[in-house]
């Protein structure tokens, strides 16, 4: 089994070669990719080195999967050129997310949907990923018809840049900015760029791709996508309002026994979701469960996950573990 991880020296490439080490993933041989300046000097993975090899030398090795965090535009030129290898490739960009020939994939939600034939396989938007785990327990029960979201999103969800800003803020230097304006002690309504209807794209990935991975696109969403100067996670304030009535503790069971899902509830002890405790978990954390007391067969939840990892990294590892459990790979 080789797995080529490509983009291997970013933010969350590094943290797709940590996932992989820690699940023990069945790979004979590593393979990274990094942009030309990389290429030789080496990386560690499960206590060896590992050169950094080119995007050539990666496809002409031919791994069985390739596990992509290096961008849209590299997605879009590359991973044919290793479909075309024979190589399975699980790609992090937006590059192929709303293709309607590739398949958009969370496995807890939609993994049944994979084939043998799909050989560029689409993972979601950080946050859409984190909110959709929670929602398709409690669709299959209560059936949704309508999700508003706001999100409270890491600054590592922008890269190494942001992090830099706003460490930057903290210590008061003047250094290479990713944001319009500072990030430190403010909140940014405002990730990705504007779009002609007033939203921004990370709001309408968030639209779209829940429609497309619930397979279900009476699903009416809405959201508003916020930055905040934290590091180690998203949050999620969700309101949902449902074809069918609810009980609450039913709720609570049905969310209790999600894959990949915690529950973390209880509020006369101060008991909730938040980044911190996330961070460097691969599960989603949920919590505030409460009716909406202003509409009929409504709730509230609070969803919390680390971007990095199950909003990137270990998602994209989940589907190729998926792959090569039902032989597709």
């Amino acid at each position: 089994m080789k797995v080529a991880v490509v983009g291997a020296t970013g933010l969350v490439g590094t943290v797709m070669l940590k996932v992989l080490e820690e699940r023990n993933f069945p790979l004979t041989e590593l393979i990274p990719v990094a942009s030309e300046k990389s290429v030789g000097k080496e990386i560690t993975f499960k206590g060896k080195k590992f050169p950094i090899v080119s995007m050539d030398t990666a496809i002409s090795m031919k791994p069985d999967i390739a596990l992509f965090s290096a961008g849209g535009n590299t997605s879009l030129e590359h991973a044919p050129r290793f479909k075309e290898a024979g190589t399975t490739v699980i790609d992090n960009s937006s590059a192929w997310r709303m293709d309607p020939a590739i398949k958009l994939i969370v496995p807890e939600v939609n993994a049944h949907e994979l084939s043998i034939d799909n050989k560029i396989i689409a993972n979601p938007n950080c946050s859409t990923i984190q909110m959709v785990v929670v929602l398709k327990p409690l669709h299959d029960k209560y059936k949704i018809k309508r999700v508003v979201v706001s999100t409270y999103q890491s600054v590592t969800g922008t890269g190494v840049k942001a992090v830099e800003q706003l460490m930057n803020e903290r210590k008061g230097v003047d250094g290479p900015k990713a944001y319009p304006y500072e990030i430190d002690l403010n909140v940014l309504p405002h990730i990705d760029v504007f779009t002609e209807n007033g939203y921004t794209k990370e709001e309408m990935k968030m639209v779209k791709e829940t429609n497309k991975i619930m397979s279900d696109d009476n699903i009416k969403v809405t959201a508003t996508t916020v930055r905040i100067p934290v590091m180690g996670g998203h949050s999620e304030s969700v309101n949902i309002e449902f074809e069918n009535d609810f009980d609450l503790a039913e709720v609570r069971s049905i969310l209790e026994k999600a894959p990949g899902v915690i529950v973390v509830d209880d509020v006369a002890n101060l008991k909730y979701p938040m980044p911190k405790d996330a961070h460097e978990k691969d599960e989603v954390f949920v919590g505030r469960i409460r009716r909406d007391e202003s509409a009929p067969k409504a709730l509230n939840l609070w969803i919390v996950a680390d971007n990095l990892r199950k909003g990137a990294a270990t998602n994209a590892v989940q589907i190729a573990e998926y792959l090569i459990q039902k032989e597709l790979v």
